[in-house]
């Protein structure tokens, strides 16, 4: 799915999917879901084959995975780079591809600055731009 249709819409919510082992903090969010003024969610994750996922889709429940840790789901304040940008609209959404692996990187331009989501070694890495 290509992710233009977020253009002129304003982001509400973000909720973000972590990896919690014991004691250990979490690295980065395994899935994103930006939530818009058209109460759509959009999905932002990384695909098995490590390219970037970008797809409509409501956050999940968290689950526990046993001796593996857990994945916990919840909204979030400050942790990530989309934070900065509650209540924004969205200007643009452009993506790069890779011939060999799909899209790889997806870059959000809001007023006040831009994120870039991207897949490294099949993990999703955000930055502020």
């Amino acid at each position: 799915m290509r992710p233009d249709y977020l253009v002129e819409r304003r982001l509400k919510e973000v909720v973000a999917s972590w990896h919690l082992y014991g004691s250990e903090a979490p690295s980065g969010p395994l899935d994103v879901w930006l939530i818009d003024s058209e109460a759509v969610a959009t999905r932002i994750t990384t695909g098995s084959d490590w390219c970037l996922v970008v797809e409509t889709s409501a956050p999940f429940v968290g689950y526990d995975m046993a001796e593996s840790g857990r994945v916990e789901v919840a909204p979030i304040s400050g942790e990530i780079p989309f934070a900065d940008h509650l209540g924004e609209t969205v200007l643009a959404a452009s993506e790069e591809s890779a011939p060999d692996r799909g899209r790889v990187a997806l870059e959000i331009t809001f007023d006040s600055g831009r994120v870039r989501c991207e897949t490294w070694s099949g993990d999703l890495r955000l930055s502020s731009k």
